[in-house]
């Protein structure tokens, strides 16, 4: 197949492809094993989905299970990115959707859907598999599929019939393409077409990367204005050099200038330079000049009017990714908060007072997670980079999805921490 992307190639049988994928399903799903090989012809994206699906402990007879309902459904698509272009979405989709009998999606970076749109007929056969506004469609949830596998690659999918992981999907094609926010480059969600086998054709999944590019450029068109005294964004979650959005310009700072950025953010009322210098530096050898130094060479690229000193604060106000965190979690608003948090904040960082506001933010957000004991936004948190040996939180996990991978994955984790200091640890048989 010349492109691993597209479903089926041109002259494919689809009925035989059909078959072909159950038999290579049925044989990966009876080894139990997210190592097993994958039969052809499963093309590469989807072997490797279904790994993933496998070592999530998604089962091949699960369901989607609904997370937002009524209230709590209408107050967090209202204030989503995507919300804006919803409009943009049923003009330029719509249409398509509802006379080609297939359904229009939005989803948010969780995989979490927030549409579903298209024709009734439709609609009500998708009510079947939990294909619903508030359904939780992440590939950890529910395995492979195109709104939830889009969100994980970062790119445009297409899953084909019996490439679906969960055998009530495999009835259904869809396509699926990350939407970005333009100012961030970050993933906001996913619009999606699901429907019958004819969306296994190429030009199906290059409307989707279509439309969610024309999306993009219209919340760049929606984005308000901003001068060099206006509101600044920082994203400093996830990634060791934050980024800021300042008078339209993206400035990518260092690391030193992060972590000097995300604390003045923190401290709007300002800090003197011994606050700041303790702050920043484990080493008590450290010179006050060696401080200014930096906050010199940091005025220069922010230019003018935006660093005061004495105290040293920012003249703008800051919209930061951690403020919305803080925020979110602060109202109980779990869902939203996690929905937010990209990954610890400013990681490579030994900035003391650094480091204390990172184990804030993922302590809290721990908590939270432990509290709802919801399974999907747990098991998202423990496949994460850093939740993998968050042993808490596999052990509430544990406790609502005690499935075998990740009941191995505890097991794991607590031989780790039994054994003594200095031997050599191999995992349990």
């Amino acid at each position: 197949m010349s492109d691993p992307w597209v479903a089926l190639e041109p002259g494919a049988d689809p009925a035989e492809r059909v078959r072909a994928l159950r038999r290579a399903h049925e044989t990966f799903t009876a080894a139990g094993t997210a190592a097993g090989t994958v039969p052809r012809p499963v093309r590469s994206v989807v072997a490797d989905s279904w790994r993933r699906s496998a070592r999530a402990g998604v089962g091949p007879d699960g369901t989607a299970s609904v997370e937002l309902t009524d209230g709590d459904l209408g107050s967090y698509r209202a204030e989503h990115p995507l919300a804006p272009v919803m409009p943009l979405f049923r003009e330029l989709m719509g249409t398509f959707a509802a006379d080609g009998e297939h359904l229009l999606a939005v989803c948010d970076a969780q995989g979490r859907l927030l549409w579903v749109e298209g024709h009734p007929a439709v609609r009500q056969r998708a009510d079947g598999m939990n294909f619903v506004p508030g359904a939780r469609w992440a590939e950890s949830a529910v395995g492979t599929n195109a709104p939830g596998t889009a969100v994980a690659l970062d790119r445009p999918v297409q899953v084909f019939a019996a490439e679906h992981f969960i055998r009530r999907v495999q009835p259904w094609t869809c396509a699926a393409a990350p939407v970005h926010d333009p100012r961030t480059g970050r993933v906001l969600g996913a619009v999606d077409i699901t429907g019958g086998d004819g969306l296994a054709h190429p030009h199906s999944l290059g409307f989707v990367q279509a439309v969610a590019r024309a999306a993009e450029s219209q919340l760049a068109l929606l984005a308000p204005a901003r001068g060099t005294a206006d509101t600044l964004e920082l994203t400093a979650l996830g990634r060791d050099e934050a980024q800021l959005l300042a008078g339209g310009r993206k400035i990518r700072l260092s690391r030193r200038h992060s972590e000097i950025l995300v604390l003045l953010a923190h401290h709007p009322e300002g800090l003197t330079g011994d606050e700041l210098l303790c702050a920043l530096y484990e080493d008590e050898s450290v010179t006050p000049v060696t401080l200014r130094a930096e906050l010199a060479r940091l005025r220069r690229l922010l230019g003018p009017g935006l660093l005061a000193s004495r105290p040293y604060r920012l003249t703008a106000a800051v919209e930061s990714d951690v403020a919305v965190v803080e925020r979110r979690l602060g109202t109980g608003a779990v869902t939203a908060a996690v929905a937010a948090y990209a990954g610890p904040l400013l990681p490579g960082s030994q900035a003391p007072a650094v480091a204390r506001l990172r184990r804030r933010i993922a302590d809290g957000l721990r908590t939270a997670l432990i509290a709802r004991r919801d399974p999907d936004l747990l098991a998202d948190w423990a496949h994460a980079p850093w939740g993998e040996d968050d042993l808490d939180v596999w052990r509430a996990l544990a406790a609502v999805r005690p499935t075998a991978p990740v009941r191995a994955r505890l097991d794991e984790l607590e031989y780790e921490l039994s054994a003594p200091a200095g031997w050599a640890r191999s995992a349990p048989r």
